[in-house]
């Protein structure tokens, strides 16, 4: 795996996403990657408690839109592709009978946004932050975040999110209830290293069936169905001219001008 590693500390697995020089942002090679690291972890008997981050201080961009912008005027077709092993990514982690952690140090955006979300648990450094970010580009969201948030923050606040596209503190992650925790960042390490050993230490079979009856009472036998119609969505307003005219603002640094003929 070129951009994913994969380590075994004990009974605690972690994922850490290696491509710092694009924000550890996924092409197709290594949302492959990605999912096959979630696989074999969700499905590894041995290991009890999984850890998921990024590496140098970013946790995830998403999608790489470089990769995207290379493969116009096929912008949905390039989205699906990385789409389908980011969803089945998903998919494993909520599936998984033990506890994903999501350690976000720094920023994570759009498609990490979602991945981190989709966790059970989500510490954060006190130097992260955290964004939507679809919309900037003139997407709809994807990556589970659709389903997750107003599970997690409810109805109101989901809106604010999308439609007002903060940049969140991880104190204000944390208030409203996006977040578990909040570490300082010269200690992140050593917190999230202790939260995983504590829970690979605990009563993995008990906790994970509770995490099913729990995922159950949240509706999430709903998700793989949703996760689908978020993707098929994307794709299709990718095809639109609110993207083309995101995607060229973004690499252009500029404001988007968007429903402008």
């Amino acid at each position: 795996m070129t951009h994913i590693r994969i380590d075994v500390s004990g009974a605690v697995g972690t994922i850490t996403i290696d491509r710092r020089e694009r924000f550890n942002s996924l092409d197709v090679e290594t949302a492959r990657d990605l999912r096959k690291a979630g696989l074999q972890m969700a499905r590894d008997s041995f290991i009890r408690a999984v850890v998921l981050r990024g590496e140098g201080g970013v946790f995830c961009s998403g999608a790489d839109l470089k990769d995207i912008r290379a493969a116009s005027p096929a912008y949905g077709a390039a989205f699906k592709e990385i789409l389908e092993y980011i969803h089945s990514t998903i998919s494993e982690i909520r599936r998984a009978p033990k506890p994903f952690i999501a350690a976000v140090d720094g920023i994570t955006a759009a498609g990490g946004f979602g991945l981190a979300m989709s966790c059970d648990l989500v510490v954060a450094s006190d130097r992260a932050s955290f964004e939507w970010a679809y919309t900037k580009t003139g997407l709809t969201g994807a990556e589970s975040s659709t389903f997750m948030l107003p599970r997690l923050v409810g109805l109101r606040c989901a809106f604010e999110l999308l439609f007002l596209n903060p940049r969140l503190t991880p104190q204000r992650a944390l208030e409203i209830g996006l977040i578990t925790a909040v570490y300082p960042a010269d200690t992140f390490d050593a917190g999230v290293a202790q939260l995983a050993a504590q829970l690979a230490s605990g009563p993995t079979e008990a906790m994970g069936i509770a995490k099913e009856l729990i995922n159950q009472a949240a509706g999430m036998d709903r998700l793989d169905v949703h996760l689908d119609r978020e993707l098929q969505h994307l794709a299709r307003i990718a095809g639109g001219n609110d993207f083309a005219e995101g995607i060229d603002a973004f690499f252009g640094k500029r404001q988007p001008k968007f429903g402008a003929s």
